[in-house]
């Protein structure tokens, strides 16, 4: 060795900084635990360096330029080599980077998160990128790095995992607490909050060792384009059975728009009277053709009763029928000679006296002025 290599050498020794190309690294560790007593420490302004002796922290260092020396520094009499005369202390430092670390991706799998809006449970993806910081570096060593080698890969990937695993856990609650449609939220109009819930959520789980999500960016959350078409469809479907009252009434529209397309199917295929040309039955076809254009009609007058009853907001589909008063219960119930509610034949009301001067021949009941058959008896008039 020559004298020049040993004196660069001997100045590598007396110099503990962090090299170059070890500046991006979030945690690292000087490679020689034995440092000559005189020595230069230099940490950078956006990093602090951490001192350990036996497992033990023995002293945290701020930005400057330091002369490891037992006179200016007390607490490395505590780590002076007995051996070398006091010439050298061992120790072990840590670098730790204080700055803000931007533009870490991540992204993956979220599992299945139920649509409010149809109920159905889709496989959700999100990815995105944040930023973080060390708060504080002994916490962060003691706590996660360890007292080797650790790489800031570990860091960056445990973060990642953190941030991912709150993402997992907060959308599915907020889509249901907030009734948020997948749709929406895979289209970006709920970002903001999705984004300011995960920040203070990963808060909690990342503090206790010494670090901070500073930032939370580009989140997409996204879904299969099979699944955004499958849930378009249920959208509009479930539009529709609104308009029309419900699942029933959708069935009945149906049903309804399949006779009246069959009836004008009919009424333009069919005869006016005798046989086709082909002998069939012109004039079946055209009674069939009346037959569905009166089903038709039924089933038209049904479907606006029944968008009459939507648009007002009411439960029933339907105008109820016109009821009569049973004599012996009282009770509203539908015409016929017997009462629906108690059994009891139903009475025919009398018509005052004063409405006609005419009484029937067979049981004396007074007749309407104008009626030609007793409502009691069904005696014919006789004048």
């Amino acid at each position: 060795m020559g004298l020049m290599d040993w004196f660069k050498r001997g100045v590598g020794e007396m110099m503990v900084a962090r090299p170059d190309d070890a500046k991006s690294q979030v945690v690292w560790k000087h490679p020689d635990p034995t440092i000559p007593m005189g020595s230069q420490l230099t940490v950078q302004a956006d990093e602090v360096a951490v001192f350990f002796r036996d497992g033990k922290i023995v002293q945290t260092m701020g930005p400057g330029r330091h002369t490891l020396d037992s006179s200016n520094l007390p607490f490395l009499s505590e780590l002076i080599d007995s051996f070398t005369g006091g010439d050298v202390f061992r120790a072990e430092v840590f670098f730790v980077s204080s700055r803000e670390h931007p533009g870490v991706k991540f992204g993956g799998r979220i599992g299945h998160v139920e649509d409010p809006k149809s109920g159905i449970p889709v496989e959700t993806l999100v990815h995105g990128e944040f930023s973080f910081r060390v708060l504080d570096a002994e916490t962060l060593i003691t706590g996660l790095v360890g007292m080797g080698r650790a790489g800031s890969h570990q860091v960056r990937s445990w973060l990642k995992e953190q941030v991912l695993k709150v993402v997992r856990d907060r959308l599915a609650e907020l889509c249901v607490k907030n009734k948020w449609p997948l749709l929406d939220v895979t289209s970006g109009a709920y970002t903001e909050e999705v984004e300011t819930d995960v920040l203070a959520g990963v808060a909690k789980h990342v503090a206790g060792y010494g670090m901070q999500i500073v930032r939370l960016g580009n989140v997409t959350l996204a879904i299969d384009e099979e699944d955004a078409d499958n849930l378009k469809r249920l959208y509009t479907d479930a539009a529709y059975l609104r308009t029309v009252g419900g699942v029933s009434a959708y069935k009945d529209f149906a049903a309804g728009k399949a006779l009246m397309g069959a009836g004008e199917g009919m009424a333009q295929g069919g005869g006016g009277g005798g046989a086709d040309a082909d002998g069939s039955g012109g004039g079946a076809g055209a009674a069939g053709a009346g037959l569905m254009g009166g089903a038709g009609l039924g089933i038209g007058i049904g479907l606006a009763q029944l968008l009459v009853k939507d648009a007002r907001g009411g439960d029933v589909l339907a105008p109820a029928a016109a009821g009569v008063i049973c004599g012996a219960c009282m009770t509203s119930v539908s015409a016929g000679r017997f009462c629906s509610a108690c059994g009891g034949e139903m009475s025919v009301p009398k018509p005052s006296a004063e409405a006609s001067s005419a009484y029937c021949t067979g049981c004396g009941n007074p007749l309407a002025a104008d009626a030609r058959f007793c409502a009691g008896c069904g005696h014919q008039r006789e004048d």
